[in-house]
């Protein structure tokens, strides 16, 4: 195979941006920007998501099961790269990002158009990121989304020119 054929090939393949949070049981809190989401099933609602298997926030969702996609929208570049580094948790802001509580202990960040509270299905553990089949408990809207819904998205494509994950 050719190396450049396939990272370009791969590299045509649309994401979106998002924020996967979980809260510990323990007090803990995680997030990371995630791009590999689809919806899967209508009834019951389920997502997938490709996690990497070494995050804090793949540890956390893995033990309790629970967590929330934080989709991003137009113009949210700041919290997409923020969250590609590991969060912190301080004076009541996960990285300087305001929260609430989802019902499921994971935190909500305030400032994303909409929000998925996710119940982890099943795990598919193949790579370094592994695939969480994840039924969606609860969904929000933090602000009227006007248009067409996957146009209100931050994509990839909107982090810059030399912002790759596929390949």
């Amino acid at each position: 195979m050719d190396d450049q054929s396939k990272k370009t090939a791969l590299r045509m393949i649309p994401y979106g941006i998002y924020v996967l949070t979980a809260g510990g049981k323990d007090g803990a809190v995680a997030a990371a920007t995630v791009n590999w989401v689809t919806q899967t099933s209508f009834s019951p609602p389920l997502v997938a998501l490709g996690v990497k298997s070494d995050s804090g926030v793949y540890a956390i969702a893995r033990e309790t099961g629970q967590m929330v996609l934080n989709i991003l929208g137009q113009g949210q570049q700041g919290p997409a790269f923020t969250f590609f580094k590991p969060a912190q948790f301080e004076d009541g802001k996960l990285s300087g990002e305001a929260v609430e509580w989802a019902t499921n202990g994971a935190p909500i960040l305030t400032s994303a158009p909409a929000t998925l509270e996710l119940k982890l299905v099943q795990v598919v553990e193949q790579g370094d990121h592994h695939i969480f089949v994840a039924e969606v408990t609860d969904a929000r809207l933090n602000r009227a989304i006007e248009g067409r819904p996957d146009e209100a998205v931050l994509h990839m494509k909107d982090l810059g020119e030399k912002v790759f994950y596929g390949g």
